[in-house]
């Protein structure tokens, strides 16, 4: 599915992003949470949007971390930006999150929703 570029979520798009959180298949997950990180919307995710995501994804689960998160931003860039153009595409995201499980459940954890179900 395609969310509208118009800067708001509306009722459909908020039920379709739930469900593919929920029941979609892992590659389904990982494409659209590239598109939810990839900020700037230019078909990449740079550094700095990676930062961002690993800050806030902290942030919100809290917890101890043995590195900070510029080093995790940083080990992840060099493990799976193949090509070392700085930038990770939708196949280096996708791939590097299959072959990383540091990084694969960095990005699960990042919209685990189990919680807000188990309240509903």
């Amino acid at each position: 599915f395609v969310f509208a570029q118009d800067g708001y979520i509306d009722f459909m798009e908020y039920v379709a992003a739930l469900s593919l959180v929920l029941r979609g298949k892992m590659e389904q997950k990982l494409r659209w949470y590239f598109k939810l990180y990839d900020v700037d919307g230019n078909g990449c995710i740079d550094r700095h949007e990676l930062l961002n995501i690993i800050k806030a994804i902290r942030a919100i689960n809290g917890g101890d971390h043995e590195t900070s998160a510029e080093e995790f931003t940083n080990r992840v860039f060099d493990r799976i930006d193949v090509n070392g153009d700085g930038e990770l595409s939708l196949d280096e995201f996708v791939e590097g999150a299959r072959k990383d499980e540091e990084f694969m459940q960095v990005m699960m954890k990042s919209l685990d929703l189990s919680h807000i179900v188990a309240m509903i």
